[in-house]
């Protein structure tokens, strides 16, 4: 099972980037505010979602996670906005692997702009 969060389609990524992103930078990037990219962060882990609207652009079904630490959320499989947010402390063992998995998937994906601001 070791390719199985391998992409269908190759993805060149280019090196993950360690800026600090500001939680008001990031809201901003949430596919409403023009100019600005479409970001989901995981565990504190800033990605560049921008290249997949049909998922995470305005509207669309995963666009619940954009613009925040959605932890909690991407663990759950939950796509209720009151539980996109980043303290993932109440996740049992299972949640804590859905999120794990969740964060390979991304990792393999889309491109690491940097990490959360504390």
């Amino acid at each position: 099972m070791a390719g199985k969060f391998e992409p269908k389609e190759a993805v060149q990524l280019d090196p993950p980037k360690d800026d600090v992103i500001s939680k008001e930078y990031l809201a901003k990037c949430d596919g409403t505010h023009e100019g600005y990219p479409i970001y989901v962060a995981i565990k504190g882990t800033v990605f560049n979602v921008t290249a997949n609207t049909g998922s995470y652009g305005p509207g669309a079904s995963y666009n619940v996670f954009t613009g925040k630490d959605a932890s909690y959320g991407l663990g759950k499989s939950s796509l209720k906005p009151e539980d996109a947010h980043p303290d993932y402390s109440q996740l049992d063992e299972a949640g804590l692997k859905v999120l794990d998995d969740w964060y390979t998937f991304f990792s393999k994906r889309y491109n690491v702009m940097g990490k959360l601001e504390s």
